[in-house]
């Protein structure tokens, strides 16, 4: 089997976790699913909590508490205002339109023509 890099165009390199309890939910997938939970520094000062699997860090769970649970792919895009913008033409709806996240790259969130919610991220990483 092979293994992608996160920075592979169209490869659902990161998982992100939103919902009304972050505590709780990384208790419960700590459990379920025997990830290590580690706190990483962000550079505006704050820290994210990531979902790590041996030494890789695989998603993470949003500090933002939202009424219900969910869980987002995010896939990576060579740009993501264009791919943002290929969506949109093509029936998606941009739930939060693209943004810059320093450290980690440009991003933005959607949901498919049929409701599914994803996002689209082009990371620091990959510039040239």
């Amino acid at each position: 089997m092979s293994i992608l890099e996160m920075t592979t165009l169209g490869n659902s390199g990161w998982i992100g976790h939103s919902g009304p309890d972050q505590k709780e939910a990384k208790a419960f997938y700590q459990d379920v699913l025997g990830w290590t939970i580690n706190d990483m520094p962000m550079q505006d000062g704050s820290s994210y909590s990531a979902a790590v699997i041996g030494e890789t860090a695989i998603g993470g769970f949003s500090p933002m508490p939202e009424d219900k649970g969910a869980w987002t792919i995010y896939f990576t895009v060579a740009d993501v205002d264009a791919s943002t913008a290929k969506a949109k033409a093509k029936g998606a709806t941009i739930i939060q339109p693209a943004m810059d996240m320093p450290g980690v790259g440009r991003m933005a969130t959607l949901t498919d023509p049929h409701g599914a919610r994803f996002a689209l991220i082009t990371y620091e990483s990959m510039a040239s």
